[in-house]
């Protein structure tokens, strides 16, 4: 089952939300949402797929698709060796990585109120080297288990609703100074993240599924329609109901969530690429530039890159005294 978001033809453009069949999309019966059939589950969507299956719908070609979930929550991990390698190169001048990647899998919290779908003009910051990444998305649905903590790589695989692809925009000059500070990414990731074209449901992606539990299916990604890299997802450090698991331990995950699965190798990221290279080569992305994401057994993402939005100037963090007591108040609070 493939699942979307998407605005109908005409002037007041009414969201649509329901399921891909052939050449046309077919709104959910009763009016649910991509929301509603998350929380029910995979064997609740495929029988309301089943009572729309022969409904008349409307082209595929005369909408607008929309990012098919707005999500509860992001996660996005680095899970992809290859590409620690390359973009360690270009941070710190060589290719390391470091003994913790390989103890657990890491992430990071986005920003869920910015996303946006495929097609869509992408608006960064005042950037000099704006980049992309190529991930896959794991949607959480309902399933035994889901909002508990701690759940098994079993039950966390049951929890996978479906996948999505997923652009994660970066601003590497502007991480690479508050990643100094020892946190985040923050401002140079949280302005946008592009996710489409629809969910594609997790059963669809089973045969593809290798004897390790790993998902064998292909990535490319393609700038200006030249392809500058290509992976196979089963690549990452962990089969994905493993991230899954993790991002529950102590803690949880539910119907909405998205979790990225990390850049990809070889060329998934500008960023890897300039490590290797050890220059900016291929050039940081500029406006009109396109970026195409494609992942098999899903489709492709397509966006350009919009003009920079310029932002408030950010003030400098002011030098203070340090002093402990204020003006002529020296004994509050001693009890003297």
């Amino acid at each position: 089952m493939r699942i979307a978001r998407w605005t109908d033809p005409g002037p007041r453009g009414a969201v649509g939300e329901g399921f891909i069949i052939d050449d046309r999309v077919v709104p959910f019966p009763d009016g649910l949402t991509v929301a509603d059939v998350l929380a029910r589950g995979l064997a609740e969507t495929a029988a309301l797929h089943e009572r729309v299956t022969d409904a008349p719908g409307t082209p595929l070609a005369d909408v607008r698709l929309l990012a098919p979930v707005l999500p509860a929550a992001v996660r996005d991990f680095v899970a992809f060796e290859e590409h620690v390698e390359g973009v360690s190169a270009g941070v710190e001048g060589k290719s390391n990585v470091a003994p913790e990647w390989y103890e657990a899998p890491t992430f990071y919290f986005t920003n869920p109120h910015t996303i946006s779908g495929p097609g869509e003009v992408v608006r960064p910051p005042v950037t000099e080297r704006l980049d992309f990444e190529l991930e896959l998305a794991m949607v959480i649905g309902a399933a035994p288990g889901v909002g508990e903590s701690n759940l098994t790589a079993s039950e966390a695989a049951s929890a996978i609703f479906g996948y999505t692809i997923m652009n994660d925009w970066s601003a590497r000059d502007l991480q690479a100074r508050e990643m100094k500070v020892r946190l985040g990414p923050a401002k140079g990731k949280d302005f946008g993240m592009t996710l489409g074209p629809w969910i594609v449901t997790a059963d669809e992606l089973e045969p593809y599924l290798d004897e390790d539990g790993f998902l064998a299916v292909r990535a490319e990604a393609w700038i200006n329609g030249e392809r500058i890299g290509e992976d196979l997802l089963s690549n990452a450090g962990w089969p994905f109901p493993e991230l899954v698991a993790y991002a529950s331990r102590n803690s949880r995950v539910v119907p909405g969530d998205v979790l990225g699965s990390g850049t990809v190798g070889n060329g998934g990221c500008l960023g890897e690429l300039w490590g290797r290279n050890r220059g900016l080569t291929p050039p940081p992305l500029t406006e009109g530039d396109e970026v195409r994401l494609v992942i098999e057994g899903i489709g492709e993402l397509v966006n350009t890159v919009g003009a920079p939005v310029p932002a408030p100037e950010v003030l400098r963090a002011r030098p203070r005294p340090r002093n402990r007591h204020r003006d002529g108040a020296a004994g509050e609070g001693s009890g003297s």
